[in-house]
């Protein structure tokens, strides 16, 4: 055996991983996937479900199924981004892997993504390759191979432009630092969650990865998209991509997002024209008729002017704490000018600066 296969071999039997599952009434994907996870993750490796309050026969198929996974029960329907903080509070590991119910894993996927962070301390997250379940050709649209966010806020990936996504040709197989890694499979060394407090617990749920990957980056990590780990993710599986609640939230935690990380030059600058383009979004919807998804865009600002006192505390509190000067998360893009005024609908067409 060589060389390096030992030494990976003796990293996974040192190092502890937990596997944390957040699951809310998903006895149905539990059936589905869960049996990849346990077959696939060998080693020091826990597998945890923290149940967020579930009405249905999730803890019975974990008891009766899966004797070697940990069944946690949560007192409460805590969201995405709370029930993962109480869900990881209780654990100790050197990393904490956050995957959803709905993806499949594939044989081999803990290895590449442990062996890079373990070759640098500084890497503090990373994701794999997603891919769609239903199109296993073609990228996920959340996270794909690796996530970046434009001049004005706006999130698309290695992959994934708005709602276009492409075939998984090989084309981003490369190892490379981004700006955010998807919640729906993620790694984060157990320090860096702890650093930063875990996740967002105002969030709810949607952006709070790249809130909790931008905190990260204040504190000096680095985060990476590892395509040799591949996963396959249903997507939408809590909430479909066209949720009402799902679009408020969208709206409301990018204005979070940006009021929280934006270094001071940029905040007056960018999150006003940010706002604007909301509004302009807002008014597209009442055009075509779409009231509903006009007042979640209201809704939504409403929310963000409600909170600002709040956001204001935890803004002074990161540039206040971070180790990083330059967190260069942002990119000079104009997503939104590429994609619908350029045509541009392919990453590799965009890049980043």
């Amino acid at each position: 055996m060589r060389g390096s296969e030992v030494e990976r071999k003796k990293m996974n039997s040192i190092k502890k991983i937990s596997i944390v599952i957040l699951n809310w009434n998903g006895s149905s994907f539990l059936k589905r996937f869960l049996p990849s996870v346990v077959a696939c993750s060998k080693g020091n490796v826990e597998i945890v479900v923290a149940d967020n309050g579930s009405t249905d026969d999730s803890k019975t198929i974990i008891e009766t199924l899966f004797p070697t996974v940990t069944y946690l029960q949560l007192k409460q329907n805590f969201g995405f981004a709370e029930g993962y903080n109480h869900a990881l509070q209780s654990l100790e590991s050197d990393y904490f892997l956050l995957l959803n119910s709905d993806v499949e894993v594939t044989p081999g996927w803990l290895g590449p993504m442990l062996q890079l962070m373990e070759s640098d301390s500084s890497i503090g997250i990373c994701q794999p390759k997603i891919l769609s379940l239903d199109r296993p050709d073609e990228f996920e649209y959340a996270g794909a191979a690796g996530g970046f966010i434009d001049r004005f806020g706006y999130p698309y990936c290695r992959g994934r432009i708005l709602q276009e996504v492409e075939k998984d040709l090989g084309q981003y197989d490369q190892t490379m630092q981004v700006s955010w890694a998807s919640g729906a499979c993620m790694m984060v060394r157990s320090n860096t969650w702890k650093a930063c407090g875990g996740f967002d617990a105002d969030f709810w749920a949607h952006m709070e990865e790249i809130d909790l990957c931008w905190h990260a980056q204040h504190l000096g990590y680095s985060v990476y998209v590892c395509p040799a780990s591949v996963v396959f993710h249903v997507g939408g599986g809590t909430l479909s991509y066209d949720n009402p609640m799902k679009l408020h939230l969208n709206f409301r935690n990018n204005l979070y997002l940006l009021f929280k990380n934006l270094p001071g030059n940029q905040l007056a600058t960018k999150l006003p024209v940010r706002m604007i383009l909301d509004g302009f979004a807002a008014f597209v919807f009442l055009l075509k008729g779409e009231f509903g998804s006009f007042g979640r865009v209201f809704s939504a600002h409403l929310k963000f002017y409600g909170n600002l006192p709040r956001l204001w505390k935890k803004r002074r509190n990161i540039f206040r704490t971070r180790k990083s000067k330059i967190v260069k998360l942002t990119t000079g893009k104009n997503i939104l000018w590429n994609y619908y005024i350029l045509k541009r609908r392919k990453f590799s067409d965009v890049l980043i600066d």
